[in-house]
């Protein structure tokens, strides 16, 4: 039996149009809300949710 959720904002915490289940596995999935109009990424993995830290470009030295 597979578990599934819906996946909530990290911002408002209201639910997103997207569902997962306890095998959905995903790396900077970039996630939209339609209800705050975020989009922010997250990564995916057994149902934990978190925001996935992207390190900052840098500038380009010549």
């Amino acid at each position: 039996m597979n578990l599934e959720q819906w996946v909530l904002c990290p911002f408002c915490k209201s639910k997103t149009r997207l569902k997962i289940r306890d095998d959905t596995i995903l790396k900077n999935f970039p996630l939209f809300c339609p209800k705050c109009k975020h989009e922010t990424l997250i990564d995916v993995e057994q149902l934990n949710i978190c925001e996935s830290k992207e390190p900052d470009a840098k500038t380009q030295s010549r």
